[in-house]
Parts: structure tokens; sequence; C-alpha cells
């Protein structure tokens, strides 16, 4: 990428991914391209794919549960066209690393909404939770206690009483108590794992 195309990206992206300033921004879209894989057809979108992604999500941030990974992908995959973009990318860490509260729930109400209905509903939430909970062997039946979670949840998180989360049932329940905010399993990064990966990204600031 020329000199003249990252500054211009970089000015561009200054003003929509609020939380990063200039240099760090300009790291970020030197790392994106560090981490991908150039396309053999150099017509095809220059982008990281699910699977490269996902990886990044493992390896940097230690995801580990599939389900979630898949629903970070599609939060920074705005345009759904399955490869996150170097704007995509720059955007969805800006919220993803350094996000106000208001940017972090939206984008975990995003991620919990399996089926983009704007609600959190009693089964995607015992998907959710079914996935990210361990399994006790002694247990005749799992799914029942995943089931009691699922009720214990939705007595605490849904203010209108009608059996689904919608975003201002959750943004009310996330104000109350912060540490709802990952309720149905971790989709942002633990602070360990955000500082380590941008002294890493941003590394090179210092050498300037």
């Amino acid at each position: 990428m020329n000199r003249k195309k990252l500054q211009k990206l970089t000015e561009s992206l200054c003003r929509t991914a609020k939380h990063f300033n200039k240099i760090e921004v300009e790291c970020l879209i030197k790392l994106f391209h560090t981490l991908v894989v150039e396309p053999s057809d150099r017509h095809a979108i220059i982008g990281l794919d699910r699977n490269t992604f996902r990886n990044i999500l493992h390896v940097t941030f230690g995801m580990t549960d599939d389900m979630i990974m898949d629903r970070v992908f599609r939060a920074f995959d705005t345009d759904n066209d399955s490869c996150v973009s170097v704007i995509e990318w720059v955007e969805g860490l800006s919220i993803f690393l350094r996000g106000t509260l208001e940017e972090k729930m939206k984008y975990c109400f995003e991620v919990y909404d399996l089926n983009g209905d704007g609600y959190i509903s009693r089964e995607e939430m015992f998907h959710m939770l079914k996935n990210s909970l361990l399994k006790q062997p002694s247990e005749e039946d799992p799914d029942e206690g995943i089931k009691d979670l699922v009720e214990i949840t939705l007595k605490k998180m849904d203010c209108d009483h009608d059996g689904k989360l919608s975003y201002t049932d959750f943004e009310k329940a996330v104000r109350d108590e912060n540490l709802l905010l990952e309720a149905f399993g971790p989709c942002l990064p633990d602070i360990k794992s955000s500082m380590a990966f941008e002294m890493q990204a941003f590394r090179e600031t210092g050498d300037m």
C-alpha cells in the first residue's frame, strides 16, 4: 500500500474509529495487511476471512467458543460479505478494545441476538449458555441446569416481562449491573489480552 493511500485511509478512519489516534490507526492498517492472505484472484476482496479472523480471536484474545467467535466475526463484518475489510477491522477494534459502555452494549447485544430480530430469545440464551458452561458429569440432564439459568437471567434482565430481552431490557440491566454485559458468553477481550494486543500492535509508535 503506497504512502499516499495509507494516509488517506488513515485520515478517514480517524474520523470513524474515534478511540484511536492517527498513529494507532496506521499501525492497525499495517497489521491488517500482515494478517491478510493475499487472494489469488486479484479482483477478490482483500480482507480477513472467517477462519483467519477466528484464529486471531482465539490466539490473541483467548476466545474458545466457536459460536461466539462466529458472532464476533459477523459483528465486525458490517456489510455481510463474509470478509472483514480494513475499515471494518479498525472500526471494529475501536469498539472491541476501547469502546464506551454504550458502544459495548450495542456490540454485545448484536453478538447475542443470533437471528438478528432485535431480541435475545430464550432459545438464543439457551444455545449460548449451553456452549459456555462446563458440563458436570454427574448431572442427569445438564440442559435442566441451563434452562434454570435462562429463567434466572430473564428474571433479572427482562424488565417488561415479555419472555425475551429487547435492547432496552439489556441496556437497563447492564447499566444497573455492569457484569451482565457479557452475560451470555465472553465476546470482548479481557484487559490482559487487549493490553498485550495493543502493545504488540502499537509498539512501532515508540520507534517513530
